[in-house]
C-alpha cells in the first residue's frame, strides 16, 4: 500500500500531490479529498465509520475525464463526497491486482464493467455495490451522481450489519476456486476454434457486433488452428481481420500506432486512446500474417508501428510509456482527424486531393465533421500508390507535430514491456531488423534496471519510485520476452534469467490448494482477497502467460518440472475453459503449444549456421520454440542433448517431446520440413 502523502495545499484534504502516477496526478487538484489506496485511508474510514468510494481508472481513459470534469472538479459534487464519504483514486495499470479484484466484484453484481470503475466498499475494503460512470444528473438510463452518493451512504447507515453481511457473500464469491472438470486437450481446442469461427464478422472482420476490440488471443487461437487442422478458413478469418484492423480509422495512418478499439462495426471510428500492449500484440499477429502470406501491407503496418513505438513511446532510458490519450485540448480525436481544407493547406491542391481521396478525407466527414484517415474503401495501397503516398503520410505527420498531442502516460510496466520487447525481438528476427533486436534488448536491460530486485520484479515505475512487488503478469511478459531475446541473439543468459524468474513466480505467487497462480504475490499488502483466475483482459491473463512460460522453458530445457506446473495448470481450469473458451484464449494457445510445440535446435558455428537460422526466420509460427546452440551445450534433459554439427557442418534438428528428427543440413530440406 501507498504511505500517506503530504496534503496538496491547492486542493484542501487531497493527497495526491505526491504521487507518481499520471493518472492520480491529473487529480491532485480536484476538491475531492482523495487518498491513495492504503491503510491509512481505511483507518480515515473506519474511525468516522463511513464508507469507502473507490474510483479506478487510468490515465487515457476518456469516459473517466469526462466524470472528473463533470463530478469531480465540481465543488458542491465533491463536497457530497467529502461529507459521505472516505475517497480513494486508483490508477488501474500502476495497481492491477486492486481493479482486477473490484471489477469481478462488480460482474458479480449482475453489472458491466468498463472505466471510470465506481465501487463502494466498507472500512476493511470488501465491495458492496458499485458501477462505471455516473452522470452528474440523470440520463442516459442512469441515475445522478449525487443521488448515487447519498443512497448508498443512507443505505450503509440504515442498513450497515446487513451492508457487512452481503459484503462478505460477495468475498466469498470472489474467492471461489475454479470450476473442476472438463480435460484440456486437442478436442477442446479444435470445438473452440470451430465456435470462435462461428462468431467471427464475415463482412467487416473480427468478432461480430460493436464495439469492437482487437481480441488478439481469440485471433491467435484461430491462427493456431488453421496450423493445426489445415483448414484455410481460419486463417483467412484472421488475415482478412487484420487486414480491416490496418486499413480502418483504428490504425492512424498518418502517424502510426493502433488504437484501442473502434466504436463501430466496421473499424472506422477509434476509441483513439493508444495503449503498448494492443501494439505490442498486434505487431506479432502483423509479423505471423507477413511471413505466411509475403503480403507488403502486413509488413509496412509493423514497420510503421515500431517506427512510431520508438520515436513517440521511450521513457526512462529506453523502455517503453504505457499509453497516449485519447483527448487533446479537451476533444476527443482532435490531434487525428481532418479536413480536405487542411490537408490541402499543407500538401498543396494537387497532392492533397491525392491524399483526400486514398484515404476518405471528405468535407462532410466521418467524425463531427471531420475525418478520420482510412483504407476501409481501397485496401492496402499496392507498391506504386504506396511510393506516391509514404511523403505525403510524412509531410501530414510533420504538420500534424505543430498541434498540441495528446497526454502520454509515461509509467513504465513490466507486464506491457515484456509484450512489445518479446514483439519486437520477434519481429527483429523476422524482417532482419538487428535495430529493432537492439532497441527490445535496451529495454529488457531497462526493466531489469528499473523493476528487478535479485530473481524479483516490481510491476511498475515512474519518477524514480516504484510499485513492488510485481504481479504474476509481470513474471510471465517478461520470461516471453526474455526467450525472444535469447532465440533473437543465441545469448543463453536470457534464459538463465527466464529460470530465476520462473522460480520466483512459483515461490511467491503459487497456490498449492487451488492449482494455480495467483496475480498479486505472497507479500503484497492490503488485498481483500487473491485472485487466481485465468480469464485474459485486453491482456493475456496472468495464468495464461505463466502456462506459457512454462510449457517453453520445457521445451528449451527438457526440465520436466516446467511440463508438469502447465499441465497442473490445464487441469485446473478445465472446467472455466470448457465453459467459455472465448475468455481463455493465452490459456488455449498455450495449450496448443504444451500439445503441437515444436523445438527448432540449431548447432554448429554461428557464421556457418546461418542458413539455416534464415529459414526458421522467415517461417515463424507462435508455437515454435529455437534454440541457437552455438556457444552453449544443451542441458543433459533436452532431447536434442548430445546433437550437434555433423561432419562440421551446422544442423537443425526438429524435436516433439522426448524425440528429435535426423540431423538436418541444408536449407531447403529444412524449409520442407517445416512446413
Amino acid at each position: 500500500m501507498s504511505t500517506p502523502t503530504a496534503l496538496d495545499p491547492t486542493a484542501p484534504g487531497n493527497r495526491l500531490g505526491a504521487e507518481t502516477s499520471p493518472y492520480l496526478l491529473q487529480h491532485a487538484h480536484n476538491p475531492v479529498a482523495w487518498w491513495p489506496w492504503g491503510e491509512a485511508a481505511f483507518a480515515e474510514a473506519r474511525a468516522r465509520d463511513v464508507p469507502v468510494l473507490l474510483s479506478v481508472g487510468y490515465a487515457a481513459c476518456h469516459w473517466c475525464h469526462v466524470m472528473a470534469h463533470e463530478s469531480f472538479e465540481d465543488p458542491a459534487v465533491a463536497a457530497v463526497m467529502n461529507r459521505l464519504f472516505v475517497n480513494i483514486k486508483v490508477d488501474r495499470e500502476e495497481r492491477p491486482e486492486i481493479d482486477q479484484i473490484y471489477m469481478t466484484a462488480l460482474h458479480a453484481l449482475g453489472e458491466q464493467g468498463g472505466w471510470p470503475l465506481t465501487m463502494f466498499l466498507t472500512p476493511e475494503g470488501a465491495p458492496f455495490w458499485g458501477g462505471t460512470y455516473f452522470p452528474p444528473t440523470a440520463r442516459y438510463g442512469r441515475p445522478g451522481f449525487v443521488q448515487v452518493l447519498e443512497g448508498v451512504a443512507s443505505a450503509y447507515r440504515a442498513k450497515g450489519e446487513a451492508v457487512r453481511t452481503n459484503s462478505e457473500g460477495l468475498l466469498a464469491a470472489l474467492a471461489e476456486p475454479p470450476r473442476a472438470g472438463g480435460r484440456l486437450g486437442p478436442e477442446l481446442l479444435d470445438a473452440a476454434a470451430a465456435r470462435l469461427l462461428e462468431v467471427m464478422d464475415p463482412t467487416f472482420g473480427g468478432l461480430q457486433g460493436a464495439p469492437k476490440f482487437p481480441n488478439c488471443s481469440v485471433l491467435e487461437l484461430l491462427w493456431r488452428a488453421g496450423g493445426r487442422s489445415g483448414d484455410a478458413n481460419y486463417r483467412g478469418a484472421v488475415l482478412f481481420a487484420l487486414e480491416r484492423i490496418s486499413n480502418g480509422g483504428i490504425y492512424d495512418h498518418v502517424g502510426g500506432g493502433f488504437a484501442r478499439y473502434s466504436v463501430d462495426a466496421r473499424w472506422l471510428v477509434p476509441h483513439f486512446e493508444k495503449m503498448l500492449y494492443d501494439n505490442a500484440q498486434l505487431v506479432a499477429l502483423l509479423t505471423y500474417a507477413h511471413l505466411a502470406t509475403g503480403i507488403s501491407g502486413f509488413r509496412r503496418r509493423v514497420e510503421e508501428t515500431v517506427e512510431w513505438l520508438l520515436d513517440t513511446m521511450i521513457a526512462e532510458d529506453g523502455a517503453f510509456a504505457s499509453s497516449l490519450d485519447a483527448d487533446s485540448e479537451g476533444e476527443e480525436g482532435r490531434f487525428y482527424v481532418w479536413t480536405p481544407d487542411e490537408v490541402a493547406a499543407e500538401l498543396g491542391p494537387a497532392d492533397g486531393a491525392l491524399f483526400c481521396d486514398a484515404y476518405g478525407v471528405t468535407a462532410g466527414g466521418n467524425f463531427e465533421g471531420k475525418s478520420i484517415p482510412n483504407r476501409l474503401a481501397e485496401g492496402f495501397p499496392g507498391e506504386e500508390e504506396e511510393a506516391r503516398l509514404a511523403p505525403l503520410r510524412r509531410r501530414l505527420a510533420g504538420a500534424r507535430a505543430h498541434r498540441v498531442p495528446p497526454g502520454r502516460d509515461d509509467k513504465v510496466l513490466a507486464d506491457w514491456n515484456g509484450l512489445m520487447i518479446a514483439a519486437l525481438a520477434d519481429a527483429g528476427r523476422a524482417f532482419e531488423r538487428p535495430d529493432w533486436t537492439a532497441a527490445a534488448a535496451r529495454a529488457f536491460a531497462r526493466i531489469v534496471a528499473l523493476l528487478g530486485d535479485g530473481d524479483r520484479l516490481g510491476h511498475a515505475a515512474r519518477a524514480g519510485r516504484r510499485t513492488f512487488p510485481g504481479l504474476s503478469t509481470d513474471y510471465g511478459a517478461m520470461i516471453r520476452a526474455a526467450l525472444a531475446l535469447a532465440e533473437a541473439t543465441g545469448e543463453a543468459g536470457y534464459q538463465d534469467r527466464a529460470i530465476a524468474w520462473i522460480d520466483a513466480l512459483d515461490r511467491h505467487h503459487w497456490l498449492e490448494d487451488r492449482g494455480a497462480y495467483a496475480l498479486a504475490a505472497d507479500d503484497s499488502q492490503g488485498l481483500v482477497v487473491r485472485m487466481a483466475n485465468a480469464v485474459d483482459e485486453a491482456t493475456p491473463s496472468g495464468n495464461g502467460l505463466a502456462a506459457e512460460a512454462n510449457v517453453r522453458l520445457w521445451l528449451a530445457t527438457g526440465e520436466d518440472r516446467f511440463r508438469a506446473r502447465a499441465d497442473r495448470l490445464f487441469e485446473t481450469f478445465g472446467g472455466d475453459v470448457a465453459a467459455n473458451a472465448f475468455s481463455h484464449g493465452a490459456l488455449l494457445n498455450a495449450l496448443d503449444t504444451r500439445l503441437d510445440g515444436l523445438q527448432v535446435v540449431i548447432a554448429g558455428a554461428a557464421a556457418a549456421a546461418r542458413p539455416l537460422v534464415e529459414v526458421v526466420r522467415r517461417t515463424a509460427a507462435p508455437g515454435r520454440v529455437v534454440t541457437l546452440a552455438f556457444e552453449h551445450a544443451l542441458a543433459a534433459g533436452h532431447p536434442a542433448f548430445g546433437k550437434g554439427a555433423v561432419d562440421g557442418r551446422p544442423a537443425a534438428y526438429l524435436c516433439r517431446g522426448e524425440s528429435c528428427s535426423l540431423p538436418i543440413t541444408e536449407p531447403e530440406a529444412l524449409a520442407k520440413a517445416l512446413a
